[in-house]
Protein backbone atom coordinates (compact mmCIF):
# COMPACT_ATOMS: atom_id res chain seq x y z
CA UNK A 1 0.00 0.00 0.00
CA UNK A 2 1.24 3.86 -1.18
CA UNK A 3 2.06 6.21 2.12
CA UNK A 4 2.44 9.37 2.04
CA UNK A 5 6.57 10.05 3.44
CA UNK A 6 8.95 13.03 3.56
CA UNK A 7 11.88 13.48 1.67
CA UNK A 8 14.58 16.17 0.84
CA UNK A 9 15.99 16.32 -2.64
CA UNK A 10 19.94 17.91 -3.50
CA UNK A 11 20.32 20.27 -6.50
CA UNK A 12 20.58 17.89 -8.45
CA UNK A 13 16.87 16.15 -8.15
CA UNK A 14 18.59 13.27 -5.75
CA UNK A 15 16.14 12.35 -3.00
CA UNK A 16 17.19 11.87 0.49
CA UNK A 17 15.78 10.89 3.59
CA UNK A 18 17.13 13.34 5.67
CA UNK A 19 18.03 17.12 5.08
CA UNK A 20 21.30 16.73 6.15
CA UNK A 21 21.68 13.81 3.77
CA UNK A 22 20.44 16.61 1.11
CA UNK A 23 22.96 19.11 2.21
CA UNK A 24 25.86 16.84 2.17
CA UNK A 25 25.42 15.72 -1.19
CA UNK A 26 25.10 19.75 -2.52
CA UNK A 27 28.40 20.34 -0.65
CA UNK A 28 30.35 17.19 -1.81
CA UNK A 29 29.53 18.55 -5.59
CA UNK A 30 30.00 21.97 -4.60
CA UNK A 31 33.80 20.86 -3.85
CA UNK A 32 34.17 18.52 -6.64
CA UNK A 33 36.82 15.85 -6.91
CA UNK A 34 39.13 16.06 -4.17
CA UNK A 35 42.32 13.44 -4.16
CA UNK A 36 42.74 11.07 -6.58
CA UNK A 37 40.52 8.11 -7.20
CA UNK A 38 37.45 7.97 -4.98
CA UNK A 39 37.00 11.29 -3.78
CA UNK A 40 37.35 12.56 -0.07
CA UNK A 41 34.51 15.42 -0.99
CA UNK A 42 31.47 13.29 0.84
CA UNK A 43 33.49 12.95 3.76
CA UNK A 44 34.88 16.76 3.71
CA UNK A 45 31.03 17.72 3.17
CA UNK A 46 29.63 15.47 6.25
CA UNK A 47 32.62 17.02 8.76
CA UNK A 48 31.63 20.48 7.11
CA UNK A 49 28.13 19.73 8.47
CA UNK A 50 29.47 18.65 12.09
CA UNK A 51 31.97 21.22 12.56
CA UNK A 52 29.47 24.12 11.22
CA UNK A 53 29.18 26.10 14.48
CA UNK A 54 33.51 26.05 14.70
CA UNK A 55 33.57 27.39 10.69
CA UNK A 56 31.10 29.89 10.82
CA UNK A 57 32.65 30.85 14.11
CA UNK A 58 36.07 31.59 12.30
CA UNK A 59 34.19 33.14 9.29
CA UNK A 60 32.73 35.59 11.52
CA UNK A 61 36.42 36.33 12.76
CA UNK A 62 37.75 36.65 9.35
CA UNK A 63 35.07 38.87 8.81
CA UNK A 64 35.70 40.99 11.54
CA UNK A 65 39.60 41.23 10.72
CA UNK A 66 38.82 42.47 7.31
CA UNK A 67 36.39 45.01 8.23
CA UNK A 68 39.21 46.63 10.51
CA UNK A 69 41.54 46.94 7.46
CA UNK A 70 43.49 43.26 7.42
CA UNK A 71 43.64 42.74 3.84
CA UNK A 72 45.92 40.07 1.95
CA UNK A 73 47.48 43.14 -0.11
CA UNK A 74 49.77 44.39 3.11
CA UNK A 75 51.51 41.26 2.80
CA UNK A 76 53.37 40.92 -0.38
CA UNK A 77 55.27 44.60 0.56
CA UNK A 78 56.39 42.95 3.68
CA UNK A 79 57.51 39.94 1.72
CA UNK A 80 59.16 42.10 -0.21
CA UNK A 81 61.39 44.24 2.11
CA UNK A 82 61.88 40.96 3.84
CA UNK A 83 63.65 39.72 1.12
CA UNK A 84 65.67 42.63 0.41
CA UNK A 85 66.96 43.38 3.78
CA UNK A 86 67.62 39.24 3.20
CA UNK A 87 69.75 39.91 0.22
CA UNK A 88 71.77 43.56 1.49
CA UNK A 89 72.76 41.18 4.49
CA UNK A 90 73.80 37.83 2.62
CA UNK A 91 76.15 39.67 0.81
Amino acid sequence: MARIGRGYFDRKGQFFRTPREATASDLAALLGQIGDGESLAPGIAHTLLERRSDIEALFSEHDAMMAEGADDSVITPIKATVANLQSRTAS
